[in-house]
């Protein structure tokens, strides 16, 4: 499975970075993609990295504030996330696929999500 972690409280304009880590697999050359659902609403894609390669995808409401960083500790993913708004608040999930995608239809393996809540 995959295991989110590091969702916390912020302040609007702060940074969060958010870990996922693979446990009784290796990422190998997967797509590990970044999701979020704020109450009341559709599962959101907001980034994704191919793990073997690097290359990235991002949602339009996150580009440019969002990063995956290339760097990585063994097994684990990253989202870094700067100059958070309210509207970046809710459940993050972190998910596997085989392409490079940003539609939740093609993930599996979903993690139970981390919580992060913007606000003053």
């Amino acid at each position: 499975p995959l295991v989110e972690s590091g969702g916390d409280f912020v302040q609007p304009g702060e940074s969060l970075r958010l870990s996922c880590a693979a446990s009784g697999f290796r990422l190998g050359s997967f797509t590990i993609g970044w999701f979020r659902q704020a109450p009341g609403q559709a599962r959101e894609g907001v980034a994704c990295i191919r793990t073997s390669g690097g290359s990235t995808l991002y949602s339009d409401t996150v580009k440019g504030r969002f990063t995956i960083p290339k760097e990585k500790a063994k097994n684990t993913v990253y989202l870094q996330m700067n100059s958070l708004k309210p509207e970046d608040a809710g459940i993050y999930y972190c998910a596997a696929a085989n392409l490079l995608s940003l539609d939740s239809a093609e993930f599996t393996n979903w993690g139970q999500g981390t919580v992060d809540t913007v606000s003053s």
